[in-house]
Parts: structure tokens; sequence; C-alpha cells
């Protein structure tokens, strides 16, 4: 019973990162901005990556420890802004903010899913997958700051 409830959450976990590897692929074909194109192409990565760790989980070939856990830092730039709208011609800082608002998202899955379960293998999984997709998160928002708010020659 709990094999096959794995499974199926492995599989709800793989669907959603191809959710987010299509989305970051089709935000990258709308954009000029070649910083942005290439942050975009960076996550659109780092979904595929988690795509094929959750694979190879599934198919036996890991134990809970196969990903690390650093502690990211969590900016909350996202909580406090709103998602822009996604157009044609955007500037920089709102890619970010809606790469921000995705992996947010994408955090609170993950986070709302092992909450779910009790402590355990699966739930450690869930958790690390949610510190992966923060760390996503840290890396857009430190993005946006620095274009929202670039450092002048003043200080």
């Amino acid at each position: 019973m709990e094999e096959k409830r794995l499974g199926d959450y492995i599989d709800i976990a793989i669907q959603r990162e191809e959710e987010a590897h299509a989305f970051y692929t089709d935000l990258y074909e709308r954009v000029e901005d070649k910083a942005a194109r290439d942050a975009l192409r960076l996550l659109a990565q780092e979904e595929k990556k988690h795509k094929q760790f959750l694979e190879d989980y599934r198919s036996g070939g890991y134990g809970q420890d196969a990903l690390r856990m650093n502690e990211p830092v969590d900016y909350k730039i996202a909580e406090h802004l709103e998602q822009p709208d996604i157009k044609e011609d955007m500037a920089s800082k709102d890619v970010y903010l809606i790469a921000a608002h995705r992996e947010l998202n994408s955090y609170n899955f993950y986070t709302g899913i092992a909450d779910l379960h009790p402590d355990g293998q699966l739930r450690e999984i869930f958790r690390k997958m949610a510190s992966e997709e923060l760390k996503h998160k840290e890396k857009v928002e430190y993005l946006y700051s620095n274009v929202a708010f670039p450092q002048t020659d003043g200080g």
C-alpha cells in the first residue's frame, strides 16, 4: 500500500517538474533580454534534472539522501510583490519576479505534500525537493533585486 502511494506521489511530482520545464521554456521563447533568457534556460535545465532525479528514484536508483540539503536564503520578495502578467517585451525584473512566484508555488506544493506524511522516507524526499525549489527562488529573487535595484555610483 505505502509503495503504491509513494509511486503516485512521485508521479505527481514528475508531472509538476515537466510543467515547470515547459513553463520556463515557453517564457524563454517570449523574452528578448539575454540575461533573463540565460536565467530561464538554467531554470528549465534544473527542472529537467529534478524530473530525472525523481524518475531515477522511482525506479530504485537512489536512497533518501540523494539530494543535497543546503539551507537556502528566502528573501520573501515574491510574497510581497504581485506577480506581473506575462507579455511580450517584459523587463528582466518582471521575468525574474514571475519565476520567483513559480518557484514559491513549487516550494509550497512540496512542503504541503511533505506535511501530509508522517516522518519517514517519503516526507524527507518532498522536504528536499521543497528545499531545491526554495534555492531556485533564492536565485531568481537575487537576480530580481539586482535588476530592480541596481547599484549606483554613490553606494
